[in-house]
C-alpha cells in the first residue's frame, strides 16, 4: 500500500468530514439553542444544491450559484421556522419529529415538481478544475482541496461568531437558560429565527459545494442527515467544537474504512468475499465508533454533563 494512496485517502476523508461539519454545525446549533429535532435539515441541504445548480445554469457563474445556495437555504429555513417550527418549541419531541418529517416529504415533492425527477449537474469552474501538486509530488484535485479550505474558513468564522460577538453570547446563553435571556429583554423569537436561518445556510452551502462532485437530485439530503446525527451524537449535542471533531472522525473513518478494510481482508480471504465483507464492515464502522464514544462518554466528546 503506497504512502501516496494513504495521503490521498486521508485528504478525501478530511474533505468529507469538513462538508459533514457544515451540515452538522447547523443541526447541533438548532437542537442546542432551540431544543428542536429537525429532520428537515437534509432538505435544506438539498435546497442549497438545487438553488446553486439553477442559478449557475442561468448565470453561467458557479460562484453566483454559491451565493444563491446561501440565500435560498437561509430564506427557506427562516420561512419554515416562522410558519411551522415556531409552533413546535413547547411541544413534545415526537410532534417535532412528525412535523419535520412531513416537511421532508413537502420539500422532496415540491422540488420534484419544480425541477423534475432527473438529476442536475453543477460544473466545477475552470479556475478550480484540474489537479494541484502537493509536497511529495502528490496530485490532488484542486476543487476538493478548495472545499477543505472553505470549510475550515467557515468553521473559523463560526467559532468567532459564537465566542466573540454579542450574537454569539446570546446563542450560548440561550443554550443554558432561554427563559432568563428572554427575561433580560432579548427577542428570543428573532434569535431563534437567526439561528435556524444560519444553520440552514450552512447546510445549503454544503449541498452546493458537494453538488459539484456529485449529482444534484431529490432526496440527496437524507443520507447526509443520518451522518450528521451521528456526528452530533459523537461530538456532543450543542457543541460546535464537538461537531467539528466528530465530523472529522466520521469522515476519516468512513473514507478510510471503505478503501482499506477490503484490502485488509484480501490478505487472508478470497478477493470477492473480502470485498463484500470489507464493504459491509466499512458501512458499520462509523456506528461502531459512535457506540464506542457513547460507552466512554455518554454525552459525547464535548457534550454538557447531564
Amino acid at each position: 500500500m503506497s504512502a501516496i494512496l494513504v495521503i490521498e485517502q486521508l485528504l478525501n476523508g478530511l474533505q468529507s468530514g469538513i462538508m459533514l461539519f457544515l451540515m452538522a454545525a447547523g443541526l447541533t446549533l438548532v437542537f442546542g439553542v432551540m431544543g428542536l429535532i429537525n429532520l428537515a435539515h437534509g432538505s435544506l441541504y438539498m435546497v442549497g444544491a438545487f438553488a446553486a445548480a439553477a442559478a449557475s445554469a442561468a448565470t453561467g457563474s458557479f460562484f453566483l450559484g454559491l451565493v444563491a445556495a446561501l440565500i435560498g437555504a437561509a430564506a427557506a429555513g427562516a420561512i419554515i421556522e416562522l410558519t411551522v417550527l415556531r409552533r413546535l418549541y413547547a411541544r413534545d419531541h415526537l410532534d417535532q419529529v412528525l412535523a419535520t418529517f412531513a416537511l421532508i416529504l413537502i420539500f422532496s415533492e415540491g422540488t420534484r415538481w419544480v425541477f423534475g425527477s432527473f438529476p442536475l449537474f453543477l460544473d466545477i469552474p475552470d479556475l478550480l478544475s484540474g489537479p494541484v501538486t502537493l509536497p511529495g509530488g502528490i496530485q490532488y484535485p484542486l476543487y476538493r482541496l478548495t472545499l477543505i479550505l472553505i470549510g475550515l474558513a467557515v468553521a473559523a468564522g463560526l467559532f468567532w461568531l459564537i465566542a466573540r460577538t454579542r450574537v454569539g453570547i446570546r446563542i450560548r446563553a440561550g443554550e443554558n437558560d432561554r427563559e432568563m435571556i428572554a427575561a433580560l429583554g432579548v427577542d428570543i423569537d428573532r434569535l431563534y429565527t437567526f439561528v435556524f436561518a444560519l444553520g440552514a445556510a450552512l447546510a445549503g452551502l454544503a449541498g452546493a459545494l458537494v453538488g459539484a462532485i456529485q449529482s444534484v437530485q431529490v432526496g440527496m439530503g437524507e443520507p447526509v442527515l443520518i451522518l450528521a446525527f451521528v456526528v452530533i451524537v459523537i461530538g456532543g449535542i450543542g457543541s460546535i467544537k464537538g461537531a467539528l471533531i466528530g465530523a472529522l472522525l466520521v469522515g476519516l473513518t468512513d473514507t478510510l474504512g471503505s478503501i482499506f478494510l477490503p484490502q485488509l481482508f484480501r490478505l487472508f480471504m478470497d478477493p470477492a468475499a473480502a470485498s463484500q465483507i470489507g464493504a459491509s464492515l466499512a458501512s458499520m464502522a462509523i456506528y461502531v465508533l459512535m457506540a464506542a464514544v457513547l460507552i466512554w462518554k455518554p454525552t459525547g466528546l464535548f457534550g454538557a454533563k447531564a
